[in-house]
């Protein structure tokens, strides 16, 4: 099958190749999954001698395999005794009960499991105490800009990095012709799949209007800070009756379909987490972009969006920032190391630059702080605060 390798998941998923640990690889609908698995099936198949086992509940072929004992009739009967299996299993959610069977499988030396799923419940609850930590969760996120640029062939200019903050980074927009219009339908399709499968059916949703609602008012305050009572106040401003408890349960929902992330914030000089208003960005920003519409697209709000996910691909952890009462917008933590992030459209004038400057100024410490703009005149260095175009930051490997 004809597919562009991304190459820096393979080598995270390399090393457990032929162990004893289930590999979960896990993401938000159409950002790759499957083509990950066709990557790992190709690698395995040229490295070692190997029967291949494929199943993808997305595929109408495989409609008959609903629950674990069909599930381990069909693999006993594809398995081979003379050479390891190597079993792969697309949208494991879908089959009832499936952790009975993963479990099953996983206790043979001769059997690598491999398992794809559009929900973080993916590894809660039953299969997690029946796996009890003999599994590995991979997450796949959308295109980083290098990967978008490879992806698409495209040359590396300001128009390129535009569109990429417009469109976002789901692979398959390669093949809509550069279609701005085509592109904009393709995603409100994608998302429609998400709420209708992933959140409505999987949590049995009535209240559909009210999860549309909330998933407009997210893509309108994307790098706002917002609590269950801002939005549960905003609501009754609209005459909808919604209480605060019911509104943290559907936004639980919405990050665990990864549609949306949650990001905490972390008081600097109390050193401890806010319990209440948190920020939210959209796993795919394109997405956020379909929802408030193409053209109002809000380039500030989706610099933010596109840095925290850039943070995320290099499996930092992020959170928002407060000093005294500045913000900073993040902190980004990995293997002992942190840096500091403050993300501005352009730096239009000093009070602006004393302020985005000023702000990451006052942390006492010698981890590196950036500004992060789309300014190409602004100062390269102030104080030890380093000044990177948005362009440079997304060619950087963190």
């Amino acid at each position: 099958m004809d597919y562009i390798p991304r190459l820096y998941y393979l080598q995270k998923i390399k090393g457990f190749i032929n162990t004893s640990l289930i590999k979960v690889i896990a993401g938000q609908r159409r950002v790759g999954k499957s083509y990950m698995l066709f990557q790992l099936m190709d690698y395995i198949q040229t490295e070692f001698p190997a029967n291949i086992i494929y199943i993808n509940k997305e595929d109408y072929a495989f409609k008959d395999i609903t629950n674990c004992d069909e599930l381990i009739n069909y693999v006993n009967s594809k398995k081979s005794e003379s050479v390891n299996n190597y079993l792969f299993i697309d949208e494991i959610q879908e089959i009832k009960d499936f952790e009975i069977a993963i479990r099953h499988f996983a206790l043979f030396k001769d059997f690598d499991i491999y398992c794809t799923g559009s929900n973080a419940n993916l590894l809660s609850g039953e299969l997690a105490t029946m796996l009890s930590g003999r599994y590995v969760e991979i997450t796949i996120l959308p295109l980083t800009y290098q990967e978008f640029l490879h992806f698409n062939q495209f040359e590396n200019t300001p128009e390129t990095l535009k569109k990429y903050l417009i469109w976002g980074g789901l692979p398959f927009v390669k093949n809509l012709n550069n279609d701005a219009k085509l592109i904009e339908e393709y995603l409100k399709n994608i998302l429609s799949t998400i709420v209708l499968k992933d959140i409505v059916q999987r949590n049995q949703i009535r209240n559909v209007s009210f999860l549309e609602n909330l998933i407009n008012y997210l893509g309108q305050q994307t790098g706002s800070l917002i609590s269950s009572k801002k939005i549960s106040d905003y609501l009754k401003s609209q005459h909808i009756k919604m209480s605060p408890q019911l509104v943290l349960n559907y936004m639980d929902f919405l990050c665990k379909a990864f549609l949306v992330n949650r990001v905490k914030r972390y008081d600097l000089k109390e050193k401890r987490t806010f319990e209440i208003s948190e920020k939210f960005y959209f796993e795919d920003w394109g997405l956020m972009n379909a929802i408030v519409g193409f053209n109002q697209f809000d380039i500030s709000k989706v610099m933010e969006n596109v840095v925290f996910n850039h943070l995320k691909f290099y499996d930092y952890e992020v959170q928002i920032g407060q000093i005294q009462a500045k913000e900073i917008d993040f902190i980004a933590t990995k293997n002992g190391q942190t840096l500091y992030f403050q993300v501005c459209y352009v730096l239009s004038s000093k009070e602006v630059i004393d302020r985005e400057f000023g702000n990451l100024l006052m942390i006492n410490d010698n981890y590196p702080k950036y500004i992060i703009s789309m300014d190409e005149f602004a100062p390269e260095n102030v104080q030890g605060v380093k000044h990177l175009h948005l362009n440079s930051f997304l060619l950087t490997e963190f």
